[in-house]
């Protein structure tokens, strides 16, 4: 492959809609590359915009402004990195011969868990969990009583977790219907989802390049308000249901097309795995990779969109421990222990320009034999303000 240099003629010029810390780590590994970083987003000063070779604050669901930078721009790819963009624009870009990645239509059904639900359960006829749509407070009744309590409540479309609940009975119903109407993205429907017991849940990264699939060693996770606090890779499972989880996710990814990266959600119980979600694009949960494997989620995720080999080594078990501000601030400071900066754990700060409560500042990264405990009681000390 031919390489180049950022600000030329000539140059490969990836556009990130979206610049939180996932992109941040994008946007660093492309540039090692030689690639040109446009990043855009709706604030700003956001990671990504630190370290790119320039930035934008749009509203990216404004599909004539989200259109005004990539012409202006003419970017070599569109990495779409949130979920609150304008479709629209991406199917536009497409027609006109800008490359989305991993395409608009893989975009469109995996932005909106009605699209990538409809299309795991009933087109590809995978395993998932019972559900159902709903617009009003009656349906949210009516399906939550054929579903079953406890049942989980989600927007049709959010991230991080924002407005996720789960209900224990029709007493929480009020709460869960608030808490989705509140939360960013499309809370116009929600989807209410049969509460599977399951004994532990994965992330699986898949990532393609258009000529091969590989896989991650899967990534176990802990998760409150349907945001994720720590994962830790590899967690340890059964080969049977190892190796369902991989033909599945072989199969969705495979569905979708395209290149990059695939977060990959699953339930397992005993060998038994039901899909759960997926992302196209490096996955919070992923960013324990930044210490356990030569590549991370992030190297093999520009790895995959340029074509190139996927080829890694996982070097050892690690943890990672998210640490959210439990203060509103528009100047972020952070009481960091020195034990966290040894020989098996590292810091992120991310660098987001303001904080308020509950809202992912930074990361506690750890490797080696009991990282996850080290992980905990590391990220127990940090302190922010």
């Amino acid at each position: 492959m031919t390489f180049t240099t950022p600000l030329k003629s000539n140059s490969i010029k990836i556009l990130l809609l979206g610049s939180g810390e996932l992109g941040k780590e994008v946007a660093i590994e492309a540039s090692r590359l030689g690639v040109e970083v446009v990043a855009v987003d709706a604030y700003e000063n956001a990671p990504a915009h630190l370290v790119s070779t320039r930035s934008y604050v749009i509203d990216m669901k404004n599909e004539k402004e989200v259109l005004r930078v990539i012409r202006l721009e003419k970017p070599t790819f569109i990495l779409p990195e949130v979920e609150a963009i304008s479709i629209d624009a991406l199917f536009v870009a497409e027609s006109e011969g800008f490359t989305v990645i991993p395409n608009a239509q893989a975009v469109n059904k995996t932005m909106n868990r009605k699209n990538i639900r409809i299309f795991a359960s009933q087109e590809l006829g995978l395993k998932t969990s019972g559900y159902k749509f709903v617009k009003t407070y009656e349906e949210l009744k009516e399906a939550s009583e054929e579903l079953g309590f406890p049942c989980v409540i989600k927007p049709v479309m959010s991230s991080s977790g924002h407005g996720q609940s789960v209900a224990k009975s029709a007493d929480d119903l009020l709460n869960s219907w608030e808490k989705a109407k509140e939360a960013r993205g499309n809370a116009s429907e929600l989807i209410v989802e049969e509460f599977i017991k399951f004994d532990y849940e994965i992330t699986l990264l898949t990532a393609r390049n258009g000529y091969e699939t590989i896989f991650c060693e899967p990534i176990g996770h802990i998760q409150e308000d349907g945001d994720y606090i720590f994962s830790w890779q590899p967690m340890l499972m059964s080969e049977v249901a190892k190796q369902k989880a991989q033909e599945i996710a072989k199969k969705v990814t495979d569905g979708l097309g395209g290149r990059g990266i695939f977060g990959v959600e699953f339930f397992i119980k005993d060998d038994e795995v039901y899909f759960s979600e997926l992302s196209p694009r490096p996955h919070d949960t992923g960013m324990v990779t930044m210490l356990t494997q030569s590549q991370s989620e992030f190297a093999l995720h520009i790895r995959a969109v340029l074509g190139l080999p996927l080829d890694f080594i996982f070097y050892s078990e690690g943890a990672s421990a998210a640490f959210k501000s439990d203060v509103e601030s528009d100047n972020p400071i952070f009481e960091i222990p020195k034990e966290c900066f040894s020989a098996n754990s590292d810091v992120r700060i991310f660098g987001k320009p303001n904080s308020h409560i509950g809202r992912r500042m930074a990361i506690v990264l750890t490797c080696g034999k009991n990282s996850l405990e080290l992980a905990k009681n590391l990220i127990a000390k940090v302190k922010g303000a």
